[in-house]
């Protein structure tokens, strides 16, 4: 019996290697980080009854936590380059695990805004140090692969979320949900605390053929080298690239920050209803992950680097403006949850393309370039916040914010056609030197 357990042990290491464990562990990471991001849009209208807000003040709620996510992004990413991913998980997770926790304490709308701003703090080094453990973990041709895992997580968190909170919030109150969410970041890292390692040749267990997959084929190939500022500045795909995600993710915070609100003001669902529809769309981003597992890797070994990311990227996000332009302009409340869905499924691989190319241009600094586009990125997410409500709240309509989002959603895909992934940014002796 011992010996059958041990050559189980053997030939599960061998069909399921490290790299995919830990996969899982990102996975569980995203998840966790945009159910705790979600939970305070799905009990907001909660929130706006007890604290007396109007959707102006609630935007500057939503717009707190945005800013500092913003702010703190690039030295998030340059932190986990240069001392590594899992420490900096460690204090990122026990961070914002304590805020979101504490959410649930706020006593009006000045102490709400200090504590999603902390909040944000700890949550804005989730991406850029995921992507440092992908290119340090992962083999260049499954760098696809591994970033729709990644996203798939913050989908499955999302969708799970309105099923659980709504419940919750329903029995104990909206406050009940923040301290069950703080419990389960705690959780997270105690494993990673106790398993993971930063780089494949420092964990136990791993195979020679796994190790020698990963390190001949991976993008990190040296340790963290001095950046040269001035040539990132003056890259025009990192521009773009920046650009683009701004756009993007004034689509993506208001799914995440404004859709319950949408669907029950203007839409005038029920709150029940809204929590079926706010996970059905969710849910649909997990169909696009998986989507994109198959598409974006293949994309690239057909058309190359360039023009994969670039059509996929300009596709997904032009289909993305014309179904929110749709969703503004229709009176039809079937075709506002069709539209809501489809727009969803189509931000996954613009996601997706947007991550795969800060490794593909980073490499050993992949980190450092994702926290430079994710800062833009959120800085799309706060400019969204603040004006979403603030003109829902003047023309007593929700209609033009949501034209303007499409406006800036068709410009982001516009914007790919300005970005090559081939431009790289190639250390040597440390010093920067830009390849483009």
């Amino acid at each position: 019996m011992a010996s059958l357990t041990v050559k189980s042990i053997y030939y599960m290491s061998i069909a399921f290697p490290y790299r995919y464990r830990v996969l899982i562990m990102l996975f569980f990471l995203t998840l966790l980080s945009y159910f705790d991001r979600v939970t305070i849009a799905l009990v907001s209208v909660r929130i706006k009854h007890e604290f007396h807000l109007t959707n102006a003040k609630f935007g500057w709620v939503l717009a707190a936590f945005a800013l500092a996510y913003a702010l703190f992004e690039i030295p998030s990413g340059m932190l986990s380059d240069r001392i590594g991913q899992r420490s900096v998980f460690i204090r990122i997770v026990i961070w914002w695990s304590l805020f979101t926790a504490l959410t649930g304490a706020a006593t009006g709308i000045l102490s709400l805004m200090f504590i999603r701003i902390l909040f944000g703090m700890g949550e804005s080094g989730t991406y850029p140090t995921s992507t440092g453990v992908i290119s340090r973990w992962f083999p260049i041709k499954e760098t696809g692969k591994s970033i729709s895992a990644l996203t798939m997580g913050a989908s499955v968190g999302a969708a799970i979320a309105p099923l659980l909170v709504i419940p919750i919030a329903a029995a104990y109150g909206w406050r009940m949900p923040f301290f069950v969410n703080g419990l389960l970041g705690l959780i997270w890292v105690l494993v990673c605390f106790s398993w993971f390692k930063d780089l494949p040749s420092n964990m136990k267990g791993i195979s020679e053929e796994e190790l020698k997959l990963i390190e001949t084929g991976r993008r990190f190939q040296r340790a963290h080298a001095r950046i040269d500022w001035r040539l990132i500045l003056k890259s025009r795909s990192i521009l773009a690239l920046s650009l683009m995600f701004f756009c993007s993710q004034c689509g993506n915070y208001f799914f995440i920050g404004w859709m319950p609100v949408y669907l029950q003001e203007a839409r005038h669902f029920t709150e029940n209803e809204m929590k079926l529809i706010t996970s059905a769309v969710f849910l649909s981003g997990i169909a696009g992950a998986i989507f994109s597992w198959f598409i974006t890797d293949w994309l690239v070994k057909k058309y190359g680097l360039k023009n994969g990311r670039r059509l996929l990227g300009v596709t997904a996000m032009g289909m993305m403006a014309i179904l929110f332009a749709v969703t503004a302009f229709t009176s039809e409340k079937r075709i506002v949850v069709i539209s809501l869905i489809s727009a969803h499924f189509f931000y996954l691989p613009v996601l997706i393309s947007s991550f795969s190319s800060c490794v593909d241009m980073g490499g050993e600094n992949a980190g450092t370039v994702t926290g430079i586009m994710n800062f833009a990125g959120q800085m799309g997410s706060f400019f969204l916040a603040l004006y979403f409500g603030k003109i829902a709240d003047i023309t007593h309509s929700f209609e033009l914010p949501m034209i303007i989002l499409a406006v800036l959603l068709l410009s982001g895909a516009l914007l790919w056609l300005a970005l090559d992934p081939e431009h790289q940014l190639n250390f040597k002796e440390k010093k920067t030197v830009l390849i483009d």
